[in-house]
């Protein structure tokens, strides 16, 4: 009888190797290849007869190809529907990912409440919990007289019987690393077993038109657990993000095959479970420290979504030799910058000073556009004056103190009107034809130094 054959493969680019190798040679990352046992050699045949066949398409010449737009069908979220688009497109397959405990399973258990109520057939599959505890979450959330149907199986082979009888138009798996396939010898979880499981379900999808969410599990590094080419495959990926002791949680799409990709949905964990937050502006300023040092105020752009964001900095002296750098919610590399450029073109002393960013509520900003808050809100924070109630700042720094344009400046400041910050701190190269709203008082800024004086911050001895 032939031996069970063992392989490591690594689970971001799927290379296979006969022995442990700490760093991949395929994509080069360190502590990936994961062991898996393989079946004998006169098993594999059996294995190939589960693969489905090519579906004999013909190629088509693109202009007679119908030109029929996506049909969508609302999840009865709102954030949800703007985060994919404005709503779930017929046959696709949405990979939700996030920390436990964060509330992936909370939010679909809303979503599929809401479409059985809207008359859609539903089937909710969990590998993880039993159809009782999904129970008691529904009663939970108010969502138990609904029509939903509950699977506890973690075999895709039923999985997939049990689809083709029920039919469904939305169907969640909670979750892909649980699912297996009894034909492959290796563990729920392992790369073979969530890539093939995956498969599976997203050929189930496109053939039957079966809008499919699949929520992920994360590692410890944050990111999705399972080969990489699972992102690849799905046509959106949403992460979400928020730590449990936050009550408010960020919904991002980061990968969006029907829609704007950086899109942000915000909601708040309650007893009764996600609740959406339809002011995030509102809800992110609701706590601000008014007249404080080193907290200024700037709009940043998530997706088409305006959000105006409390940039906080505290600058201390530092006790020991070398001075501490923190911070979160921005990058590290790119705050220690713009430190540079404030002591090289602002003449600012603060190579013996502690500093300490934080982006208030839990927010991430990427965008260039923070660069001036963060140097607006270091240089309050260092000279120990607060910066106006009304002022808003944005902006992108160059490593000569220059003051770079930022994207859809307009739009930025219609939010900062309607929340009532008149006073914006803009780069000067926003305003070449740009109509500015009525009611904002625009401090046109081509360098720094413009900045700090605009915001009254020079030391005055």
């Amino acid at each position: 009888m032939a031996k069970s054959k063992t392989v490591y493969v690594c689970s971001e680019c799927g290379y296979e190797t006969g022995r442990w190798l700490g760093r991949c040679p395929e994509c080069g990352n360190w502590n990936t290849l994961q062991e898996e046992v393989r079946q004998p050699e006169e098993k594999a045949p059996e294995k190939k007869l589960r693969r489905a066949p090519g579906a004999g398409a013909e190629a088509l010449r693109i202009d007679e190809i119908p030109d029929d737009a996506a049909q969508r069908r609302l999840c009865g979220i709102a954030e949800l529907d703007r985060v994919l688009g404005g709503g779930v497109v017929d046959g696709s397959v949405v990979l939700v990912g996030g920390d436990p405990g964060v509330g992936k399973s909370t939010l679909l258990t809303q979503v599929c409440a809401n479409m059985a109520r809207a008359g859609e057939t539903v089937l909710y599959v969990s590998g993880e919990e039993s159809a009782r505890q999904i129970k008691m979450r529904a009663n939970r959330l108010g969502a138990s007289g609904t029509g939903m149907y509950v699977l506890s199986e973690n075999d895709m082979t039923t999985v997939e019987r049990r689809m083709e009888e029920v039919a469904p138009r939305v169907m969640v798996v909670d979750s892909i690393q649980t699912m297996y396939l009894p034909e492959i010898a290796s563990a729920p979880g392992s790369v073979s077993q969530v890539r093939e499981s995956a498969s599976q379900i997203i050929r189930m999808a496109k053939a039957t038109g079966c809008s499919v969410f699949l929520v992920g599990h994360v590692t410890k590094e944050g990111s999705l657990a399972g080969p990489r080419v699972l992102e690849h495959m799905v046509d959106a990926v949403l992460y979400f993000e928020g730590d449990r002791q936050n009550h408010y949680r960020l919904l991002r799409a980061v990968k969006n095959r029907f829609g704007s990709v950086n899109e942000l949905g915000m909601f708040e964990m309650t007893g009764e479970g996600m609740r959406e937050v339809t002011n995030a502006s509102e809800a992110l300023l609701s706590e601000r420290a008014h007249d404080a040092s080193g907290s200024v105020v700037m709009c940043a752009l998530e997706g088409t979504r305006p959000l105006l964001t409390d940039v906080q900095a505290l600058v201390a002296r530092a006790p020991f030799g070398t001075p501490r750098r923190m911070a979160s919610g921005v990058d590290q590399g790119r705050l220690s910058l713009l430190l540079a450029v404030l002591e090289k073109r602002a003449g600012l002393r603060l190579f013996d000073q502690d500093v300490y960013i934080n982006i208030a509520g839990g927010m991430t900003l990427t965008e260039p556009a923070a660069d001036l808050a963060l140097c607006a809100a270091v240089t309050s924070s260092l000279r120990a004056r607060p910066i106006g109630g009304t002022f808003a700042v944005m902006g992108e720094v160059g490593l000569a103190g220059e003051v770079r344009a930022v994207p859809q400046a307009e739009r930025r400041l219609n939010e900062c009107l309607r929340l009532g910050f008149r006073n914006v701190v803009l780069p000067k190269g926003n305003l070449r034809g740009m109509r500015v709203p009525e009611g904002v008082q625009v401090y046109p800024a081509d360098t720094v130094l413009d900045a700090i004086a605009a915001l009254d911050l020079f030391d005055r001895s």
